[in-house]
């Protein structure tokens, strides 16, 4: 078994929550995001995100609005709907339970 492998999914399982999450501080542009993203050591590349905010669109979480650009096309900007807000606000909650959980089962409960 591969540990890079390993990594990567985990990163993924919590992509959607960390999207949800920086887009309810403040609407951005996509390239934004995967820069967010990538601050936090959560790399993403546009192949993967560009799918993601479509799935979150369709299901309600989230809507865009287009900006004209002074250098080249419109830009598409996302931000939390009510409904991604309220989805959002449980995934929270879910987190704090996961995290607890895995720090009791895992070797950081030791430290």
């Amino acid at each position: 078994m591969n540990v890079e492998n390993t990594k990567a999914q985990m990163r993924k399982g919590v992509l959607e929550y960390c999207i949800l999450s920086v887009l309810s501080q403040e609407e951005l542009y996509p390239p934004d995001i995967i820069a967010k993203l990538k601050d936090a050591k959560l790399i993403v590349v546009e192949g993967t995100l560009y799918p993601l905010l479509t799935r979150l669109k369709d299901a309600g979480f989230l809507t865009y609005r287009w900006e004209e650009s002074r250098s080249g096309p419109p830009r598409k900007y996302y931000k939390l709907t009510p409904v991604g807000q309220k989805f959002l606000n449980e995934l929270d909650e879910t987190w704090d339970d996961l995290a607890q959980a895995v720090k009791k089962m895992t070797r950081r409960n030791a430290r």
